[in-house]
């Protein structure tokens, strides 16, 4: 069975909680200020079984404009409005606002009551009838029918019992499979059972036992029961008037505003992307930064408003923009808002979200004006590629996605999985579901392309850079594992070679110059014939006279070879030498234990200047240990 809530609106003293006390017999004014006043100032709670068997939810809002806050909180999640518009005053100016919340809540379902029949004579009900008419023209209730009724007498009560029923047919079934959220508009102790919260599932559905989570204050509490309509249930679903009592929560803890949900599945945020209409009906246009009270779901919060396309905004007109709140949010795609001045205190506009979790925008960037508005009635593929290629090298998760397409998670999978097939978007991170554009996958590619191009056209000679300078070049968003599959692919399409973690380009060889090659046959002459007491390279270079750029780039190409063995600045060996002195020393030690330094001279037959950095090489490259003064083997050879 279908899941529908009714929400009243209209203008104060119109008759809403007459109304609904005269269709349910429930009196929604249950605070004591209220029955003193005679007018609702918080949101009051009833229930209708239909003629049909269908159950109705309705929710009753304050007509007072200092409580349209409150009216506004009511009036999210309701499938039907009842617009209620006294016969003795007509249209009034809370009818007009609360028509024009119903409307940028994306209210489509509605009946107007006319109220107040036995004040008014035959003559002034038809005339207030075709004023209702113009009123509604070109509104969601144009089509909508018109109830004359008197909860006094009694009269047409009857007759809007069935238009509800008639009306039910027509609003389609909410979806249980979606994030499971409701917005908290009421919370309370009661004796024996602890904190409860009430409100209106608006998606997904809750059972009893499960983990919730508080948002934005991300506190985590377990179901420890639930009511629907005063009747005890294991699971709510969507559409339903819900009351949630809580395993050791603190009613100081949640506030009208919060929302539950399931753990770390929304994501607070400060921001959102929007697309704002500005009403027509407000006498001048609205500036950027102009600071603004942002309802949504039941909170409201204060925030500034930043036009992204324009400096000011004119009535009647939409545009994208960004709201920066003092206090955080949490939302997804296509959540509707309604946005309020500062003061005086009046409905200004409202639209629906286009991204609960954005960064910060730069105003006046074509890209992002263009791909806001294109989000508006973009397909979750389009929301994905924009998203994704927005998100840049950092990527973005399942997770977030869900926020920003508003999909079920299967649905959400599949979409994903046709992209991933077609090759337009790139799993960086199979743990956590990471994605990112294949143009920002491509752009990395070419930049590691450039890098390698630029390196070996200033390093001829250098077979390739090191992993971990190219790294470096890569922006900082970037993951390692993005790096690794970069260089992976290039690597699967024969564009790159990694060899003992020095990437170079696939088309990359080292050539040598004529004279480059007399050089570096040279320099292999000298530290062949110079043995264990090889000249400092500097003096090599002035020896030969020899440009020392270009002969350091020969030297780097030897060692890079294994033609030559650094053991300390400026001081390099003949790799055969010391590959000799190497099987000297282990045969030394393994027959006598260990070894000195003085001991080490006398083998090496060299001074104490190449003595210390040659048993130091040793060391280091885990021949020997020094033990105090003597060394011995690391490990046996």
């Amino acid at each position: 069975m279908k899941q529908i809530i009714l929400g009243t609106a209209g203008h104060i003293d119109h008759g809403k909680t007459s109304l609904i006390k005269a269709v349910t017999g429930t009196n929604t004014d249950r605070l004591k200020e209220e029955q003193k006043r005679g007018i609702t100032i918080e949101l009051g709670f009833a229930a209708l079984d239909l003629p049909s068997g269908r159950h109705l939810g309705i929710v009753d809002v304050p007509g007072h404009e200092k409580f349209v806050k409150n009216m506004v909180a009511g009036a999210t999640g309701i499938d039907i409005v009842s617009m209620v518009i006294a016969a003795d005053e007509g249209v009034m100016p809370q009818t007009r606002e609360h028509m024009e919340i119903c409307t940028l809540l994306g209210v489509k379902h509605g009946v107007v009551v006319l109220t107040k029949i036995d004040m008014v004579d035959e003559e002034w009900l038809e005339l207030v009838t075709e004023d209702i008419r113009d009123f509604t023209v070109g509104t969601f209730l144009e089509e909508a029918p018109i109830v004359p009724v008197s909860s006094v007498t009694g009269a047409g009560i009857p007759e809007f019992i069935d238009t509800l029923d008639a009306l039910c047919k027509n609003v389609p079934e909410r979806a249980s499979t979606g994030l499971f959220r409701l917005p908290v508009d009421r919370v309370f102790s009661m004796k024996g059972f602890g904190t409860v919260i009430t409100g209106t599932l608006i998606s997904g559905k809750v059972n009893v036992g499960d983990t919730i989570m508080i948002y934005p204050g991300r506190i985590a509490s377990k179901v420890r029961g639930i009511q629907v309509h005063n009747q005890s249930r294991e699971t709510a679903e969507a559409g339903m008037r819900t009351a949630i009592n809580f395993q050791g929560l603190e009613k100081t803890a949640i506030n009208r505003g919060d929302i539950l949900a399931r753990e770390n599945t929304l994501v607070p945020s400060y921001m959102v992307d929007l697309e704002l209409h500005f009403l027509s009906s407000n006498k001048k246009p609205i500036k950027s930064r102009t600071q603004v009270r942002f309802h949504t779901g039941t909170s409201e919060t204060m925030g500034n408003l930043i036009l992204l396309d324009r400096e000011e905004l004119i009535p009647g007109e939409t545009c994208p923009a960004q709201i920066r709140l003092d206090e955080p949010v949490s939302l997804i795609r296509d959540d509707r808002f309604v946005i309020r001045s500062y003061s005086p205190v009046r409905t200004i506009g409202g639209g629906k979200a286009l991204n609960p979790i954005p960064v910060k925008h730069k105003r006046f960037q074509q890209e992002i004006i263009g791909g806001l508005m294109n989000l508006v009635d973009a397909t979750p593929e389009r929301v994905i590629d924009y998203q994704t290629r927005m998100a840049g090298p950092a990527g973005i998760t399942s997770a977030s996605l869900l926020l920003m397409t508003n999909l079920p998670e299967k649905a959400l999978e599949t979409t994903i999985g046709s992209m991933l097939n077609r090759q337009t978007i790139v799993l960086v991170d199979k743990e956590n579901r990471t994605y990112i554009h294949l143009a920002v996958f491509d752009s990395l590619k070419q930049l590691s392309h450039d890098v390698l191009e630029q390196y070996h056209r200033n390093n001829p000679l250098k077979p390739g850079i090191s992993k971990e300078e190219l790294k470096s070049k890569f922006p900082r968003q970037a993951s390692g594992k993005l790096f690794t599959l970069v260089l992976n692919r290039m690597i699967k399409d024969s564009q790159l070679v990694l060899e003992d973690d020095t990437a170079r380009l696939a088309s990359h060889t080292v050539s040598l110059q004529v004279d480059q090659k007399a050089s570096k046959q040279q320099i292999m002459d000298i530290y062949r014939q110079s043995r264990l007491t090889p000249p400092y390279f500097r003096a090599v270079v002035k020896d030969l006279e020899v440009d020392p750029k270009a002969a350091k780039g020969v030297l780097e190409l030897l060692v890079g070879e294994g033609v030559l063995v650094k053991v300390k600045e400026d001081l390099y060996y003949d790799r055969v030498t010391i590959e000799k002195l190497k099987d000297e020393l282990v045969a030394f030690i393994l027959e006598n234990g260990e070894i000195s330094t003085p001991q080490f001279k006398d083998m090496t037959g060299a001074s104490r200047k190449y003595v210390i950095p040659l048993i130091e090489h040793f060391d280091a490259t885990n021949v020997t240990i020094r033990v105090g003064d003597i060394r011995k083997l690391r490990k046996r050879q």
